[in-house]
């Protein structure tokens, strides 16, 4: 990346330091936070960080990505410094078959942090403050960001020998024109009120930490943490009818009941009902409201 990181005034860079004074504590998730200018990927790097001992809590962010992934070995590119690309380097002491939450209440912490910093707050009548989130960001399961029918952020999560490195890339300062495809969105696209990265990050982060903290106190019980509630609050897909294309071909189509216990989602169907842990889902018709 030969350009400055001040050529754009509208898109600064992140600053380690600043990051790390920010997020770093005793006795906080967060031990290591990094910013570089360019990688390949971030959840590679982390991955390798992993094989090689590294404890929990470390953050890799950087500021333009040439190898990034999605889910289905699909690519992530964006401009630099236009987006947040950042790793999280985790080892949840929680049973197995919790695991497959772990995704899922990262895009609960996205979306909630990007919701909260999006808000836009306006007197009322009697001086009491209130407001509406000016980017009003949905789950597709299981873990895609949107804005509508548009993708604004994914996450991958992925097992490294006894840890989970998971990927976020989120779209903030794209432009319309340098949107990918006609199926995504970003931040600017959708008019936030935020341009300035890095206290969006803090915040993602922070929340990040609430949710993974009370998640692992309770065995990762998915319930009693409140995180399937809070996923199903947040989701694209219940209600609405979909299709999913399984491995090997098949295709499951319906209407989705319900995000099961197990994070799966629940589709009833002229078969009956289904459990699906993986596919890929095309929203047919997106659920009321």
């Amino acid at each position: 990346m030969s350009e400055s990181p001040y050529a754009d005034l509208d898109r600064p860079p992140l600053h380690e330091r600043s990051l790390q004074r920010a997020l770093v504590r005793d006795g906080g998730l967060w031990q290591d936070v990094r910013v570089v200018p360019e990688t390949g990927s971030t959840n590679a790097d982390l991955a390798g960080a992993a094989r090689a001992g590294v404890p929990e809590g470390a953050v890799l962010v950087t500021e333009a990505q040439t190898a990034g992934r999605g889910r289905l070995g699909r690519t992530w590119t964006a401009p630099p410094r236009s987006g947040l690309m950042f790793s999280l380097l985790l080892r949840p002491g929680v049973p197995a078959a919790n695991i497959g939450w772990l995704p899922l209440l990262t895009g609960v912490a996205v979306a909630t942090a990007v919701r909260r910093m999006t808000q836009r707050v306006e007197a009322g009548d009697f001086g009491e403050a209130h407001g509406d989130a000016a980017v009003d960001v949905r789950l597709k399961w299981p873990n895609d960001l949107l804005v509508g029918d548009r993708k604004l952020a994914g996450i991958l999560a992925e097992k490294v020998d006894g840890a989970v490195v998971v990927g976020v890339g989120l779209n903030v300062g794209l432009r319309a024109a340098e949107l990918p495809v006609p199926a995504a969105t970003s931040l600017a696209v959708e008019g936030a009120p935020l341009s300035d990265r890095a206290p969006l990050l803090r915040a993602i982060l922070r929340e990040f930490e609430t949710w993974y903290r009370e998640w692992t106190a309770l065995g990762g019980d998915p319930e009693t943490s409140g995180l399937r509630t809070a996923y199903k609050e947040l989701s694209a897909t219940l209600g609405g009818e979909v299709r999913v294309e399984l491995p090997g071909e098949r295709v499951v189509r319906g209407v989705v009941r319900d995000i099961d216990a197990a994070g799966r989602l629940v589709v009833a169907g002229p078969a009956g009902e289904q459990a699906v842990s993986a596919g890929d889902v095309v929203h047919v018709r997106r659920a009321p409201g």
